[in-house]
């Protein structure tokens, strides 16, 4: 059976219906039964139907941006060349700003220097070898002298490697002076100032990728059974009403909390035209798969004292608080499935308000029905 489900736009109008405080003995039990009425519209009212919906877990939590990096200074120095501040996009590699910090410049470029004196010295401790060699060749040279021309030139290699090993470090620290972004995003945060001076470690920028959020949450372990990547997830964000997003499962921890006997699970959400902030609260449904007979009506309907669901039934004219167990929501329909409490073709209370339990419900434009009295033991 297809749910048609009505928006409801009535609130309930509570009237107290008073007897006449004279006449004879029927006059006073109409009193007793008609101690208060509630009027209602036919929209106000809903019909519990058959149906199946898809089961589904409910995660719950915050939706933030996927990656996020803090930037932090790698070597200390002043802050200079400032070039993005707060809600700026930026591009991978892009410079954000740069270190000034003339020690560490002046390391790279002795460095660079000492590479090039090696490599001359080797260059010299070549041209003796060479030299060298052809003597000990001619025997003008003895053995001894042509090995310490040879040690010579191995010793002028070995310092060549060790300079230039040098200026790869040099240089590292130097590239360190400059501040860029390690992916294309947003700056989310600007921590430090133009001219301000910095430490090693410092916080300096934070870098985030809205493109695509992330909803931690964890689920009772009874629930986790079944999660797998992959899934679909139909979310609510509190900033959007009436909006459903589709997003999926991206990760499913694979062990529970001992201590809460929660599941770890995570949910991806696309955001590349960025309608959405990070920061907001959000409700997800994992659907899993499976589609479950049940009975159905207005998510509306259903209220909560505590951890208990209940409803408003209309029964024999009166409103009867029924404690529910409930099971699936669906968004789309703004329905939920009733697992226990409540037969197919049950009249439940779909508008908002105060009701007692017991109270006379009328329809308006429909003519008074016969209501049944206030059992003896409930007066």
């Amino acid at each position: 059976m297809t749910w048609r489900h009505r928006q409801v736009f009535g609130v309930l109008a509570v009237g107290a219906v008073l007897a006449a405080c004279a006449g004879g003995g029927s006059q006073a039990a109409e009193a007793n039964t008609e101690a208060a009425a509630i009027t209602l519209n036919p929209a106000d009212l809903a019909v519990a139907e058959r149906d199946s919906l898809a089961a589904a877990v409910v995660v719950t939590g915050t939706l933030l941006p996927y990656r996020e990096v803090e930037v932090r200074a790698q070597v200390p120095g002043v802050l200079t060349g400032l070039r993005v501040d707060r809600g700026d996009a930026v591009r991978e590699g892009q410079v954000l700003a740069r270190i000034e910090a003339e020690g560490i410049q002046g390391q790279a470029a002795s460095a660079q220097a000492g590479v090039a004196a090696a490599e001359a010295n080797l260059a010299l401790a070549a041209r003796q070898l060479e030299s060298a060699r052809k003597l000990h060749e001619a025997g003008a040279m003895s053995e001894i002298e042509f090995r310490q021309a040879q040690a010579a030139y191995e010793a002028a290699q070995a310092q060549l490697e060790a300079a230039r090993a040098q200026a790869v470090g040099a240089g590292e620290q130097a590239r360190r002076t400059t501040v860029v972004a390690p992916f294309a995003g947003e700056v989310s945060k600007r921590h430090a100032s133009e001219g301000e001076a910095i430490n090693i470690g410092q916080p300096l920028f934070t870098i985030v990728d809205a493109r695509i959020l992330e909803l931690a949450g964890q689920v009772p372990v009874n629930r986790a059974a079944g999660l797998r990547p992959g899934l679909p997830v139909e979310l609510t964000v509190d900033a959007l009403p009436g909006r459903v997003l589709s997003g999926e499962v991206a990760r499913v921890e694979p062990t529970a909390d001992p201590a809460t006997g929660q599941v770890g699970v995570y949910v991806r959400l696309p955001n590349h035209n960025r309608a959405l902030v990070g920061g907001l609260f959000a409700t997800g449904r994992i659907l899993t798969g499976q589609r479950q007979e049940s009975v159905v009506v207005p998510t509306s309907a259903v209220r909560r004292d505590a951890a208990q669901p209940y409803v408003w039934a209309i029964r024999d004219g009166r409103a009867v608080r029924q404690p529910v167990t409930v099971g699936a929501e669906d968004m789309h329909r703004g329905v939920v499935q009733v697992l226990a409490g409540l037969e197919p073709g049950e009249q439940v209370i779909a508008a908002p308000g105060t009701i007692e339990d017991g109270a006379l419900v009328r329809i308006a434009g429909t003519p008074p029905a016969a209501v049944s009295p206030v059992p003896e033991e409930e007066r």
